[in-house]
């Protein structure tokens, strides 16, 4: 931490689950590609038009793509637009890839709320414990799944007045 930054919060984490260069790569290939197809059969002044619409659509859909960010801030969890104050919050598992596929496969529970990105192989399972709502836990992609975890723990144990239960570093959990 630099004398210049500010400081953080217990329990804060931020992060932006974004697209990594080789997928950005391969899009706006894919892009240059249709463009390349659409641009053979049309001719004069119009030939130049596939590239001028296709490449900044291209370059909109993969940053769209890119923008969810996931973030533990003022005792709440967000996932893009989504929200769950961390007092609902009864326990959180980092996942690793294999994790994940378990928790998502075929015994996977229709009623959770889901934020995955093919890409990031880690993700959290958060369990909830909140009588009024039936999903039964978050399950949310991020690059540092036991950072997350951790955040979220010690948001929790601030905003719930529990102490210390926020283990000083784990391995992500598979199953």
């Amino acid at each position: 931490m630099s004398p210049s930054s500010p400081p953080r919060q217990p329990g804060a984490h931020a992060e932006r689950l974004t697209l990594p260069w080789w997928l950005w790569l391969g899009g706006l290939a894919v892009g240059v590609l249709l463009a390349a197809e659409i641009w053979m059969g049309a001719s004069g002044h119009r030939a130049w038009l596939p590239f001028a619409v296709l490449l900044p659509a291209t370059a909109a859909g993969l940053w769209w793509l890119g923008r969810i960010r996931v973030a533990v801030a003022d005792g709440e969890l967000r996932v893009d637009d989504a929200r769950l104050p961390v007092r609902f919050v009864a326990d959180v598992v980092p996942l690793d890839a294999d994790g994940r596929r378990e928790v998502l496969g075929v015994g996977a529970d229709p009623l959770a709320f889901v934020v995955q990105r093919p890409w990031i192989s880690g993700a959290v399972q958060v369990l909830l414990d909140d009588p009024a709502d039936p999903t039964p836990f978050w399950v949310v992609s991020t690059r540092h799944p036991v950072q997350l975890a951790a955040a979220l723990l010690a948001a929790r144990d601030v905003a719930t007045g529990r102490r210390g239960t926020v283990p000083a570093e784990a391995e992500p959990t598979v199953g």
